[in-house]
This record gives structure tokens, sequence and C-alpha cells, in this order.
């Protein structure tokens, strides 16, 4: 008898552990619920804030740069027009974005971050996989960076394929805005890690589902309190959003 009450003692630790297991706090583009963003204001004020990661964008302009930007035009934020993926890098360093910032290479948010947290970095453009895996390895034999403070997602899981023939081993996780449960084979296909879906379409069976096939969740882009809340209480395993102080 004292064993079984032991036992059942434990097992209810252990889900009690689990269930009040706090999820990573991912800065949605930095924070840029306070700065402009994918700007390097925006990361600092991420690391300020004590995320635990931070998701930017990139794509590949046509001089062979790897930008950090989220839309694939310039109108939204800068004072240029056209599409960022058609430009030189020396006439990109004229473009000013919003707040008077330039839009960073990503060797620029490396070095600012310096391996202090994790980066997930989304494959906004097409043909980024190559250079984007080029410049992480380079960081992570040359710059002291660890290899598992990468993580890779895209809604373009062929650009994602494109990354794995590269790179057997970095850390990939699925975007979604559909039913993420419908990510699970390609995210197997793939050997990923996580599935990142919209916070709306995620509720407590599909998170079961997702974790019954080993995968982990990281939820976007999650900003009011009780959407937090939820979010919390489904157990994901990390939540993307404008405003880390309010996941803390």
């Amino acid at each position: 008898m004292l064993k079984k009450i032991a036992l059942v003692i434990i097992c209810f630790t252990i889900a009690s552990c689990h269930m009040k297991k706090e999820p990573l706090v991912i800065g949605h583009r930095g924070a840029m619920g306070h700065e402009t963003e994918n700007t390097l204001p925006s990361i600092q004020k991420a690391m300020d804030l004590g995320v635990d990661m931070i998701e930017i964008d990139v794509f590949k302009i046509k001089s062979g740069e790897i930008v950090v930007f989220h839309d694939d035009k310039l109108d939204r934020l800068t004072n240029a027009p056209g599409n960022i993926e058609e430009y030189y890098i020396f006439d990109l360093k004229k473009v000013i974005v919003d707040g008077g910032h330039e839009i960073p290479l990503l060797q620029d948010v490396l070095k600012l971050i310096d391996n202090k947290v994790a980066l997930n970095i989304e494959l906004k453009g097409a043909g980024t996989a190559d250079r984007v895996n080029h410049i992480m390895n380079a960081y992570i034999e040359k710059r002291n960076w660890s290899a598992d403070n990468f993580i890779i997602s895209s809604f373009n899981w062929d650009e994602l394929r494109e990354m794995r023939k590269y790179n057997p081993n970095v850390a990939i996780a699925v975007l979604t805005e559909e039913d993420p449960v419908d990510a699970i084979p390609v995210a197997k296909e793939l050997n990923a890690v996580a599935i990142n879906p919209y916070f709306k379409n995620i509720d407590i069976e599909k998170a079961n589902e997702i974790r019954s096939a080993g995968l982990k969740i990281y939820t976007w882009t999650v900003n009011e309190p009780a959407d937090i809340s939820a979010m919390k209480n489904i157990g994901v395993d990390g939540i993307i959003t404008n405003f880390p102080e309010r996941v803390k």
C-alpha cells in the first residue's frame, strides 16, 4: 500500500511539474511592440527584457547578402519602394527604416546577440538556405556560437527542405497558418524539432497530438494577456510575442 501511495505521489509531482513548466519567451522580430521590427534596437530591447530566444526574418538580396527584414516590399516600413530582393547592398544601405534605422545584415544581428540567447531565423525569401547555413557555420566555428542556439523556421517548406540538404543537424521548426496537425508529416520528413502554429489554431487536443509526435510547439504571435494565459494552460513550449515582458 505504501509503495502504491508513493507511486501516486511521484506521478502527481511529475504531472504538476509538467503543468507548471514555463514556456520560452521568444521576442518577435526582436521586441517589435517597443522598437521598429527586425532592427538592431529591437533586438537589443528583446535582450534587455530577458528573452530566451529572438525571432527574425531574412531575405537574400540581389548582391547575395542575407538581410533582416520581414516584408518582400520595402514600402511599409521604409522611405524606399520596391522588392527588397532586387536591391544591391550598396543601395540598401541608404534605405531608412522607420525610427531612423538601417536594415541590418544577418551578421549584424549575430554580432549583437553574441550567443547570449537563441536565435530563430525565419527564411522569408527563396534561395536563403545555402547562405544562411554558411553564415551559421562560420559563427559556430569561428565566433564560438553554440549550434543549439540556432533554429530555422519557414512557411516555405521547400526552403526548409533545402536547409536540411545543406545541414543535417540544425534544428528546424515548421511554420504553419493552417491546422498544425497537418504539418506533422513534413515535420517528420525534415526531422524537425517543433511546429510553430498560429495561436488561434491550437488547442489542447491538437497540442497533445503534436507532442505525441515528439515535437515541440512554439506558437505565434501572442500579445494579449488572456491569450498568453491560454497558451500557457495548453502547455506550449514557447510563445512568440511582440511584448516579451507580458509572457514573463
